[in-house]
């Protein structure tokens, strides 16, 4: 049985007990359930990992899930992946398991709520400023909202906002409309459509939490990107004194 009718559009609208100021609706039983599940299966498959050439498919399920994390943080950041893989792969796979547990009858993906992808944005929105003043120091982080003109201050303050408020309504957007049409295929159609559109709406999911992720860590790699230049700048620097050193001992 559908926990939601067609005029509920997020599962905020289903609340399952209220007392006083304090509510628990969908949306807080399924995002707490997802992380019940995700921290479950981190346990059993992290439990017994081995480093011999005899591993779990367990263990071999979360190397090539970890793997692939690895390469795309790499891809798209152009640094070591090590210290993004926690932030990142975390919100990718809340995520993806949300999306995907649509399958479930009576399930609600709490990343059909606005409230649920606004505070994901609001991790992303944090995340950008504590890895570049990581980086870059506070000051180094900072004057980049003034360049190349103090006047320019309110507009990176704007784009700061406008992306993180982006992230949250795209997400919401495409989740919330296809668990929508689902249902109505459903109750129109109820055999053939509302399975293919189910098969699209897991593909569609999964492209969710992918975008999200690799949109996260843009932002992320934008943010720390003046320390990499700076490395290599001074790396080639150096290597450009050396040359030419060993040119003059030579000549």
């Amino acid at each position: 049985m559908d926990l939601m009718s067609l005029k509920e559009i997020s599962p905020d609208a289903v609340v399952l007990w209220e007392w006083r100021f304090l509510s628990l609706n969908l949306t807080i039983v399924f995002t707490w359930g997802i992380m019940a599940v995700l921290t479950l299966v981190s346990w059993l498959v992290t439990r017994n990992l081995s480093t011999g050439t005899r591993i779990s498919r367990w263990q071999n399920l979360l190397e090539v899930v970890v793997s692939g994390m690895r390469t795309q943080i790499r891809d798209v950041s152009q640094q070591e992946p090590d210290r993004y893989v926690p932030f990142i792969g975390t919100i990718f796979l809340f995520i993806a398991l949300a999306n995907l547990l649509t399958i479930i009858p009576g399930y609600v993906p709490p990343t059909g709520s606005l409230s649920t992808t606004a505070a994901l944005a609001i991790c992303v929105f944090i995340a950008v400023p504590l890895y570049g003043i990581l980086d870059r120091g506070v000051g180094g982080y900072f004057k980049q909202y003034i360049r190349p003109t103090v006047f320019m201050l309110p507009f990176n303050v704007m784009g700061e906002l406008s992306r993180t408020l982006a992230l949250a309504v795209r997400l919401f957007g495409n989740i919330m409309s296809g668990t929508k049409i689902v249902a109505i295929l459903l109750a129109i159609t109820p055999l053939l459509f509302p399975i293919v559109m189910q098969a699209l709406g897991l593909l569609t999911g999964l492209i969710q939490a992918y975008i999200f992720a690799v949109l996260a860590m843009v932002y992320i790699a934008s943010a720390t990107r003046a320390r990499q230049e700076k490395e290599q700048t001074a790396a080639e620097g150096a290597s450009q004194e050396l040359q030419e050193k060993g040119e003059q001992d030579h000549g």
